[in-house]
């Protein structure tokens, strides 16, 4: 989206503040499960990772604590930790935070730094699939909604940083950093 048309940031934080991602909803854990599942299949025991946009409910770094991960959480509204971006990790989660980035060439350099060498990130969002439906796409009129993914951006993406990508369901890709 032409920056012409982003919210400010006291309009766009309040379109966040009306999400209802409570950690102990079972239909939005499922939801998460379609990153997490595979996410898990990939990581060891006790690995370090980071949910960067996690939102004002992070229920994606409670359900990795479960599973016996540690977590450091980010977001620039609600848990503007800089501390939290002055390490690496052994992975890193973005579930439905990278349509919304305003620079987002920036922050995947940033997050391929923020990984150490092995290290997966993982991204949930939908695909841009087809062009005919976009103007009336569900997805797109999320006026936080600015950039959108199609599965040859992402594998453009990982080739630009080194990484390897899978895409184990359906608007999940896993980023390794080899």
């Amino acid at each position: 989206m032409d920056e012409s048309g982003w919210l400010d940031e006291r309009e766009e934080k309040s379109v966040y503040d009306l999400h209802n991602n409570d950690p102990q909803d079972e239909g939005y854990r499922r939801f998460l499960s379609k990153l997490t599942g595979p996410l898990l299949e990939r990581l060891q025991p006790g690995a370090l990772g980071l949910d960067f946009g996690c939102g004002p409910g992070p229920a994606l770094a409670g359900m990795l604590r479960e599973a016996g991960m540690n977590m450091a959480l980010y977001d620039p509204f609600f848990y503007p930790e800089a501390s939290a971006l002055g390490r690496q990790y052994d992975f890193i989660t973005c579930t439905e935070v990278v349509e919304h980035l305003h620079r987002p060439a920036e922050i995947f350099h940033q997050l391929d730094a923020l990984l150490v060498s092995g290290g997966w990130l993982g991204v949930m969002t939908c695909f841009q699939t087809d062009d005919e439906r976009f103007a009336n796409w569900h997805y797109r009129r999320d006026p936080t909604h600015i950039v959108f993914y199609r599965q040859a951006t992402l594998e453009w993406l990982a080739r630009a940083h080194g990484w390897t990508l899978d895409i184990p369901a359906k608007d999940v890709a896993l980023f390794h950093k080899v």
